[in-house]
């Protein structure tokens, strides 16, 4: 099985991801759900990062440091770091605070400097203002946003043609990495009997407001 079809089989046994009908941010009816915050304890948060680890490494990817955003990038950054660091690639990490500390080592970033090219590690992105926020504080303090990591790409329109991964793609000339997508949930479906009754609805949800990859993962 490959990494995305067993990310995406790790998830569903999470309750990760679900089915039924959920409304998205752009009040569109979702066959299907991903939260990764049903990653909740250290086996399945260690299994995670390892999935994030492994999709990092095979892109090929060159950087210095990682970054999470708060609040979801914390326990991913430093999860994924540790991972990485246990398949031989040691990394500086760090993460920011929403709000500045005015007292002890001040200041609103934690953890290593923002030195170099910087991978942003986060869940999902949905409208991009994670990544905004992230690329500010990044080039704020010099150094240049190597590219985005995140668990699934939904693979959808945004408010244009473009879907909100291809919107970053652009806006910031960086890559974005995910360790599944929507075409690997769709292949999974098919593939899947106790979960093949769900293939339609995603499959009608795919064509009405899905767009084509423009990168490899």
């Amino acid at each position: 099985m490959s990494l995305s079809q067993d990310f995406i089989r790790f998830a569903c046994a999470r309750s990760a991801l679900r089915f039924g009908e959920f409304k998205t941010k752009a009040g569109r009816l979702s066959p299907y759900f991903f939260n990764a915050g049903s990653f909740n304890d250290g086996a399945a948060l260690a299994n995670l990062c390892d999935f994030y680890a492994r999709a990092i490494v095979a892109s090929g990817l060159a950087f210095d440091c990682l970054f999470g955003p708060a609040y979801k990038g914390i326990p991913l950054v430093a999860g994924t770091a540790i991972a990485l660091a246990q398949a031989g690639r040691n990394l500086p990490f760090c993460f920011n605070r929403k709000e500045a500390k005015d007292h002890g080592e001040g200041g609103s970033v934690v953890g290593a400097p923002l030195v170099g090219r910087v991978l942003i590690i986060d869940d999902v992105i949905s409208a991009g203002t994670s990544v905004r926020e992230s690329v500010d504080i990044i080039r704020t303090a010099g150094a240049q946003v190597a590219g985005v990591v995140i668990a699934l790409d939904r693979m959808e329109r945004g408010t244009g043609e473009l879907s909100a991964v291809q919107e970053v793609e652009a806006s910031y000339a960086v890559p974005v990495i995910s360790v599944a997508c929507l075409d690997d949930l769709i292949a999974y479906l098919e593939a899947s009997p106790e979960l093949q009754q769900n293939l339609g609805a995603v499959a009608r949800y795919r064509a009405e407001y899905g767009v084509e990859r423009t990168r490899e993962r």
